[in-house]
């Protein structure tokens, strides 16, 4: 669910309408809901029932700080990708003991910023990762805290692009080998070897492919046992999906359910699960507002233009997403023909369209729309592309609301750009 409704014909967040923040703010400009939030982490929180956990909010998914702040207020935790993550979770106020980084590609710098900080876990991907960690832990004169990232080649039945746990996909090392890198793990004295990972892919709408894997993991937990390795930690990733058009995802209920089944047969009441949520956290709780410029009609094709483009929100020409579009204004809309068009924006790309084909009342230029479920990998993922400055963000709460982050200025852009000598 979330806290976008018609209120006395207005689209409003929470109890402030869209259009008063696009008038304060300008467009394109990202919209976040604070309640929207404080709901999806606690029904997350509570489908995990008594089941000892620690929910890592994917910070990929939106690295806005004040989003951070709000999920580590409510006991999160972050999982990220990059040292740059690390530092925007740590000034959001997450403590490091809540901190787990993932992703296949870390550098030394990186991870001796992690080790200098004491985060909970590295999640490795890789052998040569492996090496890379102990030898920056040695040099650091620190155990650096592991667990191995599996890939037990599981379809998760997503976008590919978004499909990590298949044999063909970068993530993880292959279950077939994980014992063997385990006995590579433990004879390295500069590892503290305690967890397990897994991740196979976002926007999982089934909970099949989670219940394979975890049959996977249980398995390998096992066998790990038997040598005695005993082990702290089971990250079992996130993806689960949200609805966007019409999906049917399971619901929070519905994988606690399976997780908390597969986890019974393990009798391990130790083990601290870390589950790595992001869409399902933040996705319906954030909208992108942009006000449509002008129509155009080549005969063959109409099209709606409008001043939000690919660079505000990659996923519709990345993945070919389906984002339901809303009329801020009911008045906007009414009376008037509707009829297909495709919403693009100014973009200087073929690919650069927010939706294709789509029914929309014939609204007038100025009319201001908001792009639905765009909390999720929207900013997180916006450029510069045409040396067009990102969106401001904003965070509603109730009644009140305030910019999290300004909108960028060409100044932004050139900072740090210089003419060399010779064209001075």
């Amino acid at each position: 669910m979330h806290h976008f409704d018609y209120q006395a014909g207005e689209l409003c967040c929470e109890q402030v309408p869209l259009r008063v923040i696009a008038e304060a703010t300008g467009t394109p400009c990202y919209v976040y809901s604070h309640a929207t939030l404080r709901r999806h982490y606690r029904v997350f929180d509570e489908a995990l029932g008594d089941l000892r956990h620690l929910i890592c909010f994917s910070a990929k998914a939106n690295s806005n700080g004040a989003v951070l702040a709000a999920l580590g207020r409510l006991g999160a935790g972050v999982d990220i990708v990059s040292g740059g993550e690390l530092e925007r979770a740590l000034r959001a106020g997450i403590p490091a003991h809540k901190i787990v980084f993932s992703g296949v590609g870390k550098q030394a710098g990186e991870v001796a910023q992690a080790l200098s900080a004491e985060i909970l876990l590295l999640n490795v991907e890789s052998e040569a990762e492996l090496e890379l960690i102990a030898g920056v832990a040695a040099t650091l004169r620190r155990r650096a805290p592991v667990a191995l990232r599996v890939n037990p080649d599981v379809d998760p039945q997503t976008h590919p692009y978004i499909a990590t746990g298949l044999r063909e996909s970068k993530f993880g090392i292959p279950i077939a080998d994980a014992r063997r890198v385990y006995e590579r793990a433990l004879a390295l004295p500069q590892l503290d070897v305690c967890g397990l990972d897994c991740h196979i892919g976002s926007q999982l709408t089934s909970v099949q492919p989670l219940v394979d894997s975890l049959g996977a993991l249980v398995e390998l937990i096992d066998v790990l046992r038997a040598r005695g390795v005993h082990l702290r930690y089971l990250d079992i990733g996130g993806g689960l999906g949200i609805r966007y058009a019409d999906e049917s995802p399971p619901t929070p209920d519905e994988y606690g359910a399976a997780v908390r089944a597969l986890l019974r047969r393990l009798a391990a009441p130790e083990l601290t699960v870390i589950c790595e949520p992001g869409r399902v956290i933040v996705g319906n709780a954030g909208v992108l507002l942009t006000r449509v410029v002008y129509y155009k009609d080549s005969g063959h094709k109409r099209f709606l233009i409008v001043d939000a483009a690919m660079n505000d929100l990659l996923r519709p020409s990345l993945y070919g997403a389906f984002h339901e579009i809303k009329l801020a204004a009911l008045a906007d809309g009414a009376n008037r023909p509707h009829g297909p068009v495709d919403v693009v924006g100014p973009i200087c790309e073929s690919g650069d369209f927010l939706a294709k084909d789509r029914d929309l009342p014939a609204v007038e230029p100025g009319a201001l729309l908001a792009i639905m479920s765009a909390g999720a990998y929207g900013f997180s993922m916006a450029s510069s592309y045409n040396s067009r400055p990102r969106p401001a963000e904003v965070m509603v709460d109730a009644e009140a609301w305030a910019v999290v982050r300004e909108r960028e200025t060409v100044d932004d852009l050139m900072r740090g750009e210089r003419l060399p000598p010779w064209l001075r």
